[in-house]
């Protein structure tokens, strides 16, 4: 996909000081990721959904501590599912992982969750055992995975008339290497949109009410100028994690670049119902220009977002049987 002199695809095991650790149920159609940073990661952030569920993200703001981060979850679950970062903590300090406070080590942990009580049992949703479990998961190595696993179990897309008019997706990972330097993104797609690849093929969204042919989610939307709540259960959540050496601030510039991933392929994108939230991490100490690093974010991340669609693709029958 990116056509750079020297710029190859490798693996997301490839990448310096950064783990994924995973935990799902199957049965409920949620789960929880953790991407962990053995060394710590400095990290930025940018929101662009209207009702992001999240914990600790002001962590990422220029104005707090430069301290790094232990770790950052992906979850489904909704705001319940904030409650996998306590699982997260509780292994980090038995692992004697944390910011030292001088009395106690305090892991930091920032969280973003997807809406995904929608698909499966809306009752079940990722708990503190199951943080811990992905957590312990992130410590032991990297699962590179994609589609129905961890946070992506339950994702959806193409909601805008309903779960069950829509497509099943999932987590993405897409990774590349250009000279020292490495840049990966991982995301969680659940969209109230339709789904594009970086090539402008429409992979995923909105059905017709027989599942035979696509529907357009942005003629949908625009079929009622109407002031309306249109919320059926969404956001996309991803990080692009670099060891390109950058400050926080530098950090939310990148995420916010990488943004333009999100709106080449998904449509509609960062509207009210959706809470899209894209993090950004560095591992290492690699000098690049913010422009190049920001500008190829945004392209890794759109090959992931293609990825967690290839990856997450069943049958009619046995999507329609969780919505």
């Amino acid at each position: 996909m990116i056509n750079f002199p020297n710029c190859n695809s490798c693996s997301v095991k490839e990448i310096p000081d950064f783990n994924i650790g995973h935990q799902s149920d199957n049965d409920a159609k949620t789960g929880v990721t953790v991407l962990y940073f053995p060394n710590g990661a400095v990290a930025g952030c940018d929101i662009s959904g209207g009702g992001p569920a999240s914990r600790e993200t002001p962590l990422t703001l220029p104005l707090t501590a430069e301290n790094k981060i232990n770790a950052i979850v992906l979850g489904g679950g909704s705001a319940y599912g904030l409650a996998a970062s306590d699982g997260v903590m509780r292994c980090l300090e038995e692992n004697k992982i944390g910011y030292d406070t001088g009395f106690s080590l305090v892991p930091l942990v920032c969280q973003s969750d997807i809406f995904d009580l929608n698909y499966g049992k809306s009752f079940v949703r990722p708990d503190s055992a199951m943080g811990y479990e992905a957590c312990l998961a992130a410590i032991k190595g990297t699962c590179d995975l994609q589609g129905n696993v961890g946070c992506g179990t339950g994702a959806t897309v193409g909601k805008i008339r309903g779960t069950a008019r829509g497509d099943k997706s999932g987590f993405g990972i897409h990774a590349v290497k250009l000279g020292e330097l490495f840049i990966a993104a991982v995301v969680c797609l659940n969209a109230l949109g339709d789904i594009y690849s970086p090539a402008g093929k429409k992979i995923a969204g909105l059905h017709s009410a027989d599942r035979k042919t696509f529907e357009d989610c942005v003629e949908a939307l625009c079929e009622n100028l109407s002031p309306r709540d249109m919320f059926t259960g969404n956001t996309t959540i991803g990080t692009v994690i670099t060891n390109a050496q950058f400050s926080k601030a530098e950090l939310s510039k990148i995420a916010s670049m990488t943004r333009s991933a999100y709106s080449r392929c998904i449509r509609p994108v960062a509207t009210m119902a959706d809470g899209d939230t894209i993090y950004a991490a560095n591992t290492g100490c690699v000098k690049a220009d913010i422009n190049a690093v920001g500008t190829l974010a945004a392209e890794v991340m759109a090959q992931a977002i293609e990825n967690a669609v290839v990856n997450s693709k069943i049958s009619d029958e046995e999507f329609l049987k969780f919505c």
